[in-house]
C-alpha cells in the first residue's frame, strides 16, 4: 500500500512493543505519543489483552479513540475514570461449538487452555497459574470447575498457553485444522489464541479507520508478533519490531529498534512529530529503515 503523510492514526500493539516484561511505559514512550495526541494523531492500542485491561495504558499514553481489544475480535469506546465500560461498538465473538472443540484440540496437543469473553477471564480450577494470569492482565480470573460445561454459548476467544515454542509450532497445525471455521494466531511465544472468522487486528484497524474517517495510507502499524501481521500490512507505514518473526518483518515498512530502546517512541518521533524546523523526518528515516535499521 502507498504510504502517505502526514500520518493521522497510530494503531500499535502493547506486550513486545510498548512494554517489555515489566509492563511499563517508559517516559519517552509516554512523552512521544502524547506529543502525537497533541499535533492531532489519533492513537488506539490495538492488543490481545481485554479492553479494560489495555485501558491503564492508553489513559497514561493519552489515548481518546476506542481500544481494539482480543486481536479485534471486540471494539470499545475508552470510558471517563468512574465508568463502569466504555461503550462497545464492535464484537465478533466464537461460535460455542467452535470454542468448546478448540479447547479439546488444545488439550490434547498439550496446552492449558481459557476462556475469554467481553471484560472476563475463565480459568477451570485445575489450572494453577490463576495468579499469575491475573497479574499479567490486571484483572482477577474466574475460576470454574469444568471450562467446557461453562461454554454454553459464543465467546470472544479461547487463549491456550505452553511453553514457547509449542504455540508457534502448532501454529499451522491449528490453522489447517480449523480452516474456515477459526483464526487462529500467535500474540506471545506463549500463547496460542482461536477467535471467530475474519477477526484480525488488521480487520480492526479498516473498521476503526473508516469510522475515524482516516485513510490507511495515513495510518501507521506497529506490532512485534503474527497476530499483528495483518495490521502491520494493511497499512501505508506498517512497522515491525526487531523481536517480530521473520513473515512480519517481511511484511513491515519500517523495522524499529527494540522495546528495551524505546523502539515506538523513536518511530513516532521520526515519522510522525514534526522536527525542530517544522518538517517531519520522513525522508531521512525511510533510507535508514531501507536497510531494517532505525539509528537510535
Amino acid at each position: 500500500m502507498e504510504a502517505r503523510f502526514p500520518i493521522r492514526l497510530i494503531a500499535m500493539d502493547l506486550d513486545g512493543t510498548l512494554v517489555g516484561p515489566d509492563l511499563v511505559l517508559r517516559p519517552r514512550t509516554v512523552a512521544a505519543f502524547r506529543a502525537a495526541v497533541a499535533d492531532g494523531v489519533q492513537i488506539s492500542i490495538a492488543t490481545g489483552r481485554m479492553a479494560k485491561s489495555a485501558r491503564p495504558f492508553a489513559e497514561i499514553l493519552g489515548q481518546t479513540a476506542p481500544i481494539i481489544a482480543y486481536q479485534g475480535a471486540l471494539i470499545r469506546d475508552m470510558w471517563a475514570p468512574g465508568d463502569r465500560l466504555g461503550k462497545l461498538l464492535f464484537h465478533r465473538p466464537l461460535a460455542t461449538a467452535v470454542a468448546r472443540e478448540a479447547l479439546a484440540w488444545s488439550t490434547e496437543h498439550g496446552l492449558a487452555a481459557h476462556v475469554n469473553h467481553l471484560e472476563r477471564f475463565v480459568l477451570p480450577a485445575s489450572d494453577p497459574r490463576a495468579d499469575d494470569y491475573s497479574v499479567f492482565l490486571g484483572a482477577r480470573a474466574e475460576i470454574v470447575p469444568d471450562l467446557d460445561a461453562w461454554i454454553q454459548h459464543p465467546v470472544t476467544k479461547i487463549l491456550a498457553v505452553a511453553d514457547a515454542p509449542l504455540p508457534t509450532l502448532l501454529l499451522p497445525v491449528a490453522r489447517a485444522h480449523f480452516a474456515g471455521r477459526a483464526e487462529v494466531t500467535v500474540s506471545h511465544p506463549e500463547f496460542l489464541e482461536f477467535l471467530a472468522p475474519r477477526v484480525s487486528k488488521g480487520e480492526a484497524v479498516r473498521w476503526l479507520a473508516r469510522r475515524l474517517g482516516i485513510q490507511l495510507e495515513q495510518t501507521m502499524a506497529i506490532g512485534d508478533q503474527f497476530n499483528d501481521l495483518e495490521m502491520i500490512e494493511g497499512v501505508g507505514h506498517g512497522v515491525a519490531m526487531p523481536s517480530a518473526p521473520p513473515e512480519v518483518q517481511a511484511a513491515a515498512r519500517y523495522i524499529a529498534p527494540p522495546v528495551a530502546d524505546e523502539g515506538a517512541a523513536q518511530v513516532i518521533e521520526a515519522l510522525v512529530l514534526p522536527g525542530p524546523d517544522g518538517v517531519r523526518n520522513a525522508d531521512l528515516f525511510r533510507r535508514q529503515a531501507a536497510s531494517g535499521i532505525l539509528g537510535s
